[in-house]
């Protein structure tokens, strides 16, 4: 689904880049609020898992697995990083590692980053968060419906980037080719590479909700624990009571303890590490999704060369190292490591913002996250 340089005209490339200049600049003010407001330890955690999420998706990228006869797919990731650390956060996780593809390894047209921004963060995140969302109020009460609905957000959030690349080639598309023939094929290759979505975040999440169902963003109210309050049968009125659900639980409640965060981090620290320097070695070499689409129906006839082919670790292998296996393990290593520190470092960055100068929570980050939780 990386768009090329070339695929999109210029007039529609600069709306696409200034949509994904608002929404980035949005996301950065909404990340405060999702990074630190209200969270109590959940957001103490917030900014380490949301790096880890962008490292976690770059080295699941570069996973490619076959959807069907000479073609692949790969984890898009605006589904996983919006529902485990927030909508706002997740377009700037999918933005982080489309920004680092782009400059570092050549993955994705420079002057086509807004509209890959657009189409698998923005679009991606919106769709599925909203779905999830929606899907939770139907659903019943229970981690398994988390699962479910997380399986379907993310399967229904790639036909959508589909759908709206069609919408943006119909608009600004450089060669004259049937869109009839582009949205037919677009959809139903990515329909299939949805499942493979729909897999690894519903795995994903289930794993999380299993050890830490309060680092899931997305499902934090749903997962609470309401606490009732019910009157003696000798009080003078009959009145019930309900606390509200974040009051603090009693001392022998078991409550998530430090370590356990800790050890969930490591835990997708050392996947991400075997994704991108080992498994990456054994990724389908079909083309995706779109480099199907774009061969078979003549869309990449005007494609340009990437500004960045020179970049020592362009097309994903670390230059002057002959071994197929370590150049590319080594550069996925890289890659991981770079969008790690530069996502955790925007995100600590972003929550202290969130903190007064003497490191106290203001008024507004001390409000629930969701007030709705508390009703």
């Amino acid at each position: 689904m990386h768009v090329p340089d070339g695929f999109i005209d210029a007039p529609v490339s600069a709306g696409t880049g200034v949509f994904a200049a608002v929404a980035v600049a949005a996301s950065l003010r909404g990340a405060r609020r999702e990074l630190g407001g209200g969270l109590g330890e959940a957001g103490e955690r917030t900014a380490p898992l949301a790096g880890l999420v962008a490292a976690f998706i770059f080295a699941v990228q570069m996973l490619n697995f076959p959807v069907a006869a000479g073609t692949s797919g790969h984890l898009l990731g605006g589904a996983l990083a919006a529902l485990l650390v927030g909508p706002c956060t997740g377009v700037l996780c999918v933005s982080v590692v489309l920004l680092l593809q782009g400059v570092l390894f050549a993955d994705g047209g420079l002057t086509a980053l807004g509209t890959n921004i657009t189409d698998m963060g923005v679009v991606t995140v919106l769709v599925a968060y909203g779905l999830f969302r929606a899907l939770l109020r139907v659903l019943p009460r229970r981690r398994s419906a988390v699962t479910v609905a997380s399986f379907v957000a993310a399967l229904v959030s790639v036909s959508a980037a589909a759908v709206a690349f069609t919408a943006l080639y119909a608009l600004g598309g450089t060669t004259d080719v049937s869109l009839g023939k582009v949205f037919a094929a677009m959809v139903g290759v990515h329909v299939l590479i949805g499942v493979g979505e729909a897999v690894i975040t519903a795995a994903t999440v289930g794993a999380v909700v299993a050890v830490r169902p309060d680092l899931v963003y997305a499902a934090r109210d749903r997962l609470s624990v309401r606490l009732e309050l019910r009157p003696s049968p000798l009080a003078p009125t009959p009145e019930r009571t309900t606390a509200p659900a974040r009051e603090p639980a009693p001392a022998s409640a078991k409550a998530p303890s430090r370590r356990s965060a800790r050890s969930l981090w490591l835990a997708g620290l050392a996947v991400t590490v075997v994704c991108a320097g080992g498994l990456s070695f054994y990724a389908s070499a079909s083309p995706d999704g779109l480099e199907k689409v774009a061969a078979d129906n003549g869309i990449d006839e005007k494609a340009e060369d990437h500004a960045a082919e020179g970049s020592p670790l362009a097309d994903y292998g670390v230059e002057d190292i002959a071994n197929g296996r370590l150049s590319g393990g080594l550069a996925g290593v890289i890659g991981a490591g770079a969008t790690l520190a530069v996502g955790s470092g925007v995100f600590v960055v972003l929550r202290r913002r969130r903190r007064g100068a003497d490191g106290s929570v203001s008024a507004e980050a001390k409000q629930p996250a969701d007030v709705s939780a508390e009703r």
